[in-house]
């Protein structure tokens, strides 16, 4: 039996894109936003797709961009090349706290009241383990997706909430290392393949 090309990713990912799923960039992308990184789908629709960069994070912490924050110490994530002068987040804290949110999966939240966030913070209710925040997003226009999805551009995986409101570096690594199979031979591959 002929031995399967480790590079060739057709037919290696069974998922399909969806809300509340983490897309994986491939090894060797090099897009300086996208490269290695794993992005969870907040909306996924014939309209298009959103989502944030899990594993992007920035030097600034919360008090230099927002007044009143000076209680959460969390690390702030770059989602994406799109609105980065807009803040973004995602929390556990449910609708009945935060009024106005919306449930991406069962137990995962967007937006929300931010003026009641910023009180939640500094009564120390909402912190780094029950929110995380991104500056700009990652978007994609009807079909976009799709035609990344053909060109092997993406992987799809499931994750817990818990995993996803941790600020992990190491999280496109782990989640395909977690993934199996050729998968976790996939998170070994150096990011630039002349060096090995």
């Amino acid at each position: 039996m002929p031995q399967k090309n480790i590079l060739d990713f057709s037919g290696l990912n069974k998922l399909e894109p969806r809300k509340g799923r983490l897309l994986i960039s491939e090894p060797f992308a090099e897009d300086d936003f996208f490269k290695r990184s794993v992005i969870l789908l907040c909306e996924h629709n014939e309209e298009g797709s959103f989502g944030f960069i899990l594993n992007n994070f920035i030097d600034a912490n919360l008090e230099e961009l927002v007044e009143d924050a000076e209680a959460y110490s969390g690390k702030i994530s770059m989602g994406g090349p799109v609105q980065t002068d807009s803040l973004f987040y995602l929390h556990t804290l449910g609708e009945d706290v935060l009024e106005n949110s919306s449930e991406i999966v069962e137990g995962l939240f967007i937006g929300g009241d931010f003026d009641k966030l910023k009180a939640l913070i500094s009564d120390g209710i909402a912190n780094e383990s029950n929110v995380r925040f991104f500056l700009g997003y990652s978007g994609w226009g009807e079909g976009q997706l799709e035609e990344e999805m053909k060109k092997k551009a993406w992987f799809v995986a499931k994750e817990e909430v818990s995993v996803i409101m941790q600020s992990q570096d190491d999280l496109w690594q782990e989640t395909l290392k977690k993934m199996g199979g050729r998968f976790s031979m996939i998170s070994n591959f150096p990011e630039n393949p002349t060096l090995n």
